[in-house]
């Protein structure tokens, strides 16, 4: 698209899959967990929560929990649909903002209970769907998809996710190909190091820790992910592929060659953001600088 000084780094789930391989498991996973599309702040959405509650009984099995937005969840009327046919409504809270702490929990609620069911289904086609698939939940795409208030044509609606997705539509959707989708759409192959992550923010590695032991294990080092963490655990068989040494920050503290056609790339870790705005720019000094060489790896292309 012609953007530059974007990194592809994944979707924040995968990190709290590499982070948290154990949350939620269980011996045995039963029902299928559903997730009505739903409106947001400033846009509601129309449809028929009944008449979506009854489709959801005939196709269902086993038993359902419907997972409702907060604000939806607010609603009786619409909790009174779910309910009234006999499926446990929950709300996986808030979702807050970067200038608020509430919704700091969401993913790691809907990890556990996606975790807990051996289906996850909505009428939209969306993030839930992809994070099921990745803990290998069977996934399903089928009922009314209901429509926004003043949904803007541009962004193709139904019809778009429609083309772009087929085999993802349906009450019984291939697990396997699901799983390969999930991957690709949370960018599984881009998960970036806790390193990588220091260099690309320009995240400072703390110096040696002073105080007595038991301080000095309450502090973080902000990397993004616990040293020496394994591997991450989502998709079966899943294992994400080396990656190269050297990351560009994107601000200034990267240094590039312009002259090669190999477009290879050097690293720096400043020790702070001024001193990154001051750095030269030529590979042979930023490679004294680093002690690194190039040879890392670019991304493809920037996140949408």
């Amino acid at each position: 698209m012609g953007r530059r000084g974007h990194y592809l780094i994944g979707a924040p789930w995968i990190y709290l899959l590499h982070l948290e391989p154990d949350l939620g498991v269980t011996p045995k996973r039963e029902g299928t967990i559903w997730y009505p599309f739903h409106g947001w702040e400033k846009h509601s959405v129309h449809g028929d929560h009944g008449r979506l509650a009854d489709e959801i009984r005939n196709v269902e099995t086993g038993p359902v929990t419907v997972c409702l937005y907060w604000l939806e969840f607010a609603n009786p009327d619409i909790r009174q649909a779910y309910e009234s046919r006999g499926f446990r409504v929950i709300c996986h809270g808030e979702r807050g903002s970067r200038w608020e702490s509430k919704g700091r929990d969401f993913l790691r609620k809907q990890l556990v209970q996606l975790r807990r069911h051996r289906r996850v289904a909505s009428n939209r086609l969306g993030s839930a769907v992809f994070y099921g698939a990745s803990v290998g939940c069977e996934v399903a795409v089928y009922g009314d998809p209901m429509q926004f208030e003043d949904e803007r044509p541009e962004y193709g609606g139904t019809a778009r996710r429609m083309r772009l997705w087929p085999e993802l539509h349906g009450t019984h959707v291939d697990p396997e190909l699901a799983a390969e989708v999930a991957r690709r759409e949370l960018g599984f192959e881009y998960q970036a190091t806790p390193e990588e992550l220091r260099r690309m923010f320009g995240w400072k590695r703390p110096a040696r820790p002073h105080g007595r032991p038991e301080e000095r294990r309450g502090r973080s080092d902000h990397s993004g992910g616990p040293e020496g963490a394994p591997s991450p655990r989502g998709l079966a068989g899943a294992k994400r592929p080396e990656r190269g040494k050297a990351l560009s920050s994107g601000d200034g503290a990267a240094a590039r060659s312009g002259a090669t056609s190999r477009r290879r790339q050097v690293a720096i870790e400043p020790a702070s953001r001024s001193e990154a705005g001051s750095m030269r720019s030529s590979r042979n000094d930023a490679t004294r600088a680093t002690g690194e060489g190039g040879g890392g790896r670019r991304a493809s292309r920037p996140a949408e």
